[in-house]
């Protein structure tokens, strides 16, 4: 314990270039209006009195954001920790808040959804508040006929289509606990989660388009359901027309379920901390966590932090292109834009299809203000060069934003050059399934330094501890953690208290820190205090006695003007402990020659020092990462050390796996 304790993550990079946000962008933010009313003076004034005083600015958050059936008694209670509740004592419900409320009011007309299908030969559709609450209630209705009822699990299995949320809503308007499952998944990995969170119904589609072809997904579904007997129903949604098998008494058509439903439905009052979903997240390894969420807390946190972060307006066409499967969805598709009565961009298909200019196509026919993606679309899109998004005007654009994985610098600056002409601030967000918000980030009015997510936001007190429970200096690296909850944050592993205590709370629980809250991941701080996401903290390369973050090796070889996107990891080495291993993909047109390997080595010999050189460059065809666009050194390290990878049906690419070659 000694060892781990004294060990350090090395900074070896720097970054010093400053982008200020102008004037205009700062002056007309909901986070400076709220600011001059609150009379403070500068955003280090205001983040450091609503961070020190986050109780009651929450309690703030709560009484703007959301509209209360019974008012709450208690705005946090601490009294038992690691279980932690938000505003005991009042009723509430989320599709009042995210849809009912809109409905009644002069929102009714507005749009909640545009909904632009993968193939191109299928209209866009764009559905207002009215008729999403018309919708929402038949099927809520419909799910009611087949005896679901309150605490009753529900599971999703649906691509990006405007039924997925749809459903989420209807579950939560009768307070049934949604667990949505990646469309992505495999059977098995379906029916894991179904069997773990003994789903009373499940939900899917016949099948979905992928590359412009109609692909079966209630085959996967029928699968993963038939040795889980808690499930009664299924119900499917026909998005393709293809064939399905069919088990009568037991399937049911979506339409045929709503058909004379009644379009009116009472949302039922809740607990705030009554339980709103249950999403699971594999981690690194082991068996899925299904990680819940409490609805009090989720009317309130993702619709605040959209507003300040991402500066919403009426006027908004807001777009994050993140799955629905992921939390990044359901905060930030679902939840936060509709509390907020926003009209959100949905997506079902691939950047890709059917080329390259697809994402900027739905920005200029759409008018998109703002767009929310993850560094690996960047990179991928970077990889095409500049030639794309000159075809088309990006110029409705006003903000844009990061999420997934640490940004590189280089890929931030591309970024902001190709989608923002060069004047767009970048808001780089951390958080995680766990936090059901942003935790880190930059704010309208915060200047940027390209690849830091900036700082903890207001109500949010994340800093870096060693393992000991020490706040690291300036300048180190540790442990990235939260000495204070927060009110969407995770509240149980479904059925799993065990792994819930000893996965975020056990490794300061027997400190002064009792109570802390235990990231996972690894970060430094700069001299000003910015934050630098180092990765996992099993993320960490061991060289000759240095500890060094894949992160920020991975960063500086894509600094490469040759290079589109990298991983590393680590080799067995007898004198070393490890050395470094790097797979490389190219941009388009580069040739891949001994001399670029070289070349590489050096470029990061140069950027961060001889103990950061990669031993060996593979270049590769496309790096495995998953739907959210998470580059996953799991499998890479597995596959080039001749080690099982696990199940990769949910990789948005599975081939590339195969294209890792041994490095043993």
């Amino acid at each position: 314990m000694a060892e781990k304790a004294t060990a350090k993550t090395a900074v070896l990079q720097t970054e010093t270039r400053i982008f200020e946000p102008p004037a205009d962008l700062v002056d007309n933010s909901n986070v400076m209006q709220w600011m001059k009313k609150k009379g403070f003076k500068t955003e280090k004034e205001m983040r450091s009195w609503c961070s020190e005083n986050y109780v009651e600015f929450w309690d703030e958050m709560a009484k703007k954001y959301v509209d209360w059936f019974e008012p709450y008694t208690t705005v946090m209670d601490n009294s038992e920790m690691p279980y932690f509740k938000w505003f005991t004592g009042g009723k509430v419900n989320m599709t009042y808040n995210a849809v009912d409320r809109h409905a009644a009011s002069d929102k009714k007309d507005k749009l909640a959804y545009i909904f632009v299908p993968e193939p191109t030969d299928q209209e866009t559709q764009k559905i207002t508040y009215g008729e999403l609450a018309k919708e929402v209630n038949k099927l809520a209705n419909g799910l009611k006929s087949l005896g679901v009822e309150k605490d009753d699990r529900v599971s999703l299995y649906m691509p990006m289509i405007p039924q997925l949320p749809i459903a989420m809503l209807a579950c939560a308007k009768i307070g049934a606990i949604h667990s949505i499952v990646f469309s992505g998944f495999s059977a098995k990995g379906f029916g894991d989660r179904v069997k773990d969170c003994e789903a009373k119904v499940a939900i899917t589609t016949d099948g979905f388009y992928r590359r412009g072809k109609a692909m079966p997904l209630k085959a996967q579904a029928d699968e993963a359901i038939a040795d889980a007997p808690s499930v009664e129903h299924l119900v499917v949604y026909k998005r393709t027309g293809i064939d399905v098998d069919w088990k009568d008494g037991r399937d049911i058509w979506w339409d045929d379920l709503i058909e004379g439903k009644s379009d009116e439905c009472e949302a039922v009052p809740l607990d705030p901390e009554h339980r709103l979903f249950i999403l699971y997240t594999s981690g690194t390894t082991g068996k899925p966590k299904g990680i819940e969420h409490a609805v009090g807390g989720y009317c309130v946190a993702p619709a605040q932090t959209l507003d300040w972060v991402f500066d919403i307006k009426e006027d908004d066409i807001w777009w994050c292109t993140a799955d629905i499967g992921w939390i990044t969805g359901h905060s930030y598709i679902v939840y936060g834009p509709l509390v907020l009565g926003c009209t959100s961009m949905i997506y079902e298909g691939s950047p890709d299809y059917p080329d390259f200019g697809r994402w900027y196509k739905i920005i200029e026919d759409n008018k998109v203000t703002i767009i929310y993606t993850a560094p690996t679309a960047i990179r991928m899109l970077m990889k095409q060069g500049s030639k794309w998004p000159e075809k088309y005007d990006l110029t409705s654009l006003r903000l844009l934003g990061s999420v997934g994985e640490p940004i590189n610098p280089e890929a931030w600056i591309w970024y902001r050059k190709n989608f923002g002409a060069d004047k767009l601030q970048i808001m780089d967000t951390w958080w995680q399934t766990e936090s059901g918000t942003f935790i880190n980030s930059p704010l309208p009015i915060t200047p940027l330094k390209p690849g830091s997510c900036t700082f903890p936001l207001p109500g949010y007190n994340a800093t870096i501890y060693d393992e000991l429970g020490n706040e690291v200096p300036l300048g180190e690296g540790g442990n990235i953690v939260q000495p204070t909850p927060w009110p969407s944050m995770l509240r149980a592993f479904y059925k799993d208290t065990e792994r819930y205590q000893k996965e975020y709370w056990s490794v300061y629980w027997d400190t002064p820190k009792r109570g802390t809250y235990l990231a996972g991941d690894k970060a430094t701080r700069d001299k000003d205090g910015y934050f630098w996401i180092q990765g996992r903290i099993d993320d960490v390369l061991s060289v000759a006695g240095h500890r060094i973050a894949n992160a920020e090796v991975e960063s500086a070889i894509v600094a490469h003007p040759s290079v589109a996107e990298s991983a590393v990891v680590g080799k067995p080495d007898e004198i070393k402990g490890e050395s470094i291993v790097a797979f490389v993909t190219v941009i388009t047109g580069v040739e891949e020659t001994d001399d670029l390997k070289k070349d590489i080595r050096t470029f990061v010999r140069k950027s961060l020092g001889p103990v950061a050189m990669p031993s060996e460059i593979h270049f590769v065809p496309d790096l495995p990462k998953t739907r959210s666009g998470k580059i996953m050194r799991r499998v890479i390290k597995a596959q080039s050390l001749g080690k099982p990878t696990g199940d990769v049906s949910a990789l948005a690419n599975p081939e590339a796996v195969e294209t890792i070659p041994l490095i043993v």
